[in-house]
């Protein structure tokens, strides 16, 4: 079980104002918690593999085929303003012309 200190020390590191309540709520589950994350630790888990996910892969993507875009001039069209083919637009950066 967590002591009051340990509770204090961490709602310290998090910022966080507690009531003497909240330590004593959050002293007994954290307590808990960590109880559980140790038992975690004792199981034998040697001949398991790392994986990122117990889920299969699979992406609901579609493949990236290259495709002729639309004419340059049409999307400047209605641009406020361009230059050489391109969008023109203002200086957004302090000290930068």
């Amino acid at each position: 079980m967590l002591t009051k200190e340990q509770i204090e020390h961490i709602a310290e590191l998090a910022k966080l104002a507690l009531t003497e309540e909240e330590k004593e709520r959050f002293r007994t589950q954290l307590s808990v918690i960590l109880d559980y994350a140790e038992s975690l630790q004792k199981l034998d888990t040697d001949n398991i593999p790392p994986t990122a996910s117990v889920l299969p892969v699979h992406t609901v993507l579609r493949d990236d085929v290259a495709r002729p875009s639309l004419p340059r001039d049409l999307l400047l069209a209605n641009a406020a303003a361009k230059e050489d083919g391109m969008f023109r637009v203002d200086v957004v950066l302090e000290g930068e012309d």
